[in-house]
């Protein structure tokens, strides 16, 4: 039961990931997050007539209506576009968003290095470690994302409140679809990160369960051995410690220097046998 939640654990975050690393890479590189439509209402008929409508990314402009129509710029970042805007508050709007432009571009770098850490955690499922440093990044690549998003909104409608409203004419905006797959990445990207940090803890888990007790790594030896533990423990000083000599050690040392003495010492004499001894071998030695 373990194996198959942390089978399935590891495919949900794979694929969390991998869609959330696709939904963002495309949100950046797009640019349909903001879509503006500009103009006059008239008052004949009551109808509306669009002087400008365009749609803006991270990186380029492009107008679809007015005097700018099929012209698409790049967003200059340090140096003002050449391109006719009808209002000043349209321009600022695109100022402004440029603000927000690093986080996503962060975000983007944070989930791309999850998502490589997480494939490594995957084929090598041993370095339990890098399931939880994976869990990490997803997290703060979402994170920092969500606050991108949060700036590029703020931005936005701080624009439009501090508007003029004139009753001829007419302001619309609203986010587009590039929009919509950056927020969808955030809540992928940090249902991957959850998973892998549960996938780390339940590998965890599973590594405490099967590792073996530290005191097996160590068996008791008996005091009488001095030398079956010196293979177990290098580390122990060599040569072992002498130990003391027991008494029957000795004795037997005494009774190998009695006979070995030398042969002018006289030996000590031998002991006499009682009377009885001899009577009892006179009779057992007479025929019966």
């Amino acid at each position: 039961m373990s194996s198959c939640s942390s089978r399935a654990l590891t495919i949900l975050s794979t694929v969390f990931g991998a869609c959330g690393l696709l939904l963002v890479g495309v949100a950046v590189s797009t640019d349909y997050w903001l879509i503006m439509v500009e103009g006059i209402i008239l008052q004949q008929n009551q109808s509306m007539e669009v002087k400008m409508a365009l749609h803006s990314g991270l990186w380029r402009v492009c107008f679809v209506a007015g005097a700018e129509n099929g012209r698409c710029v790049a967003s200059e970042y340090f140096t003002e576009p050449d391109i006719e805007i009808t209002t000043e508050n349209t321009a600022n709007i695109l100022k402004m968003v440029r603000t927000a432009t690093p986080f996503p571009m962060v975000s983007l770098l944070f989930v791309f290095t999850a998502f490589v850490i997480s494939n490594i955690g995957h084929i090598r499922p041993q370095r339990t470690i890098l399931a939880f440093v994976s869990g990490i990044f997803f997290i703060l690549s979402g994170l920092s994302l969500v606050v991108g998003l949060v700036l590029y909104i703020s931005s936005i409608n701080d624009e439009v409140m501090n508007r003029p409203r004139e009753p001829e004419q007419f302001f619309n905006y609203y986010y587009g679809w590039s929009f919509a797959f950056a927020a969808s990445s955030f809540l992928l990207k940090e249902g991957a990160g959850v998973l892998s940090v549960y996938l780390f803890m339940k590998r965890y888990a599973e590594e405490e369960m099967y590792r073996p007790h530290p005191a097996l790594y160590h068996p008791r030896l008996s005091d009488s051995s001095d030398y079956s533990g010196q293979f177990l423990h290098p580390e122990s000083s060599w040569p072992p410690p002498k130990r003391g000599r027991s008494t029957s050690e000795a004795s037997s040392d005494i009774s190998i220097q009695l006979n070995q003495a030398p042969p002018g010492l006289p030996m000590p004499p031998s002991p006499v046998p009682p009377p009885h001894y001899h009577a009892h071998m006179q009779m057992s030695a007479s025929p019966c």
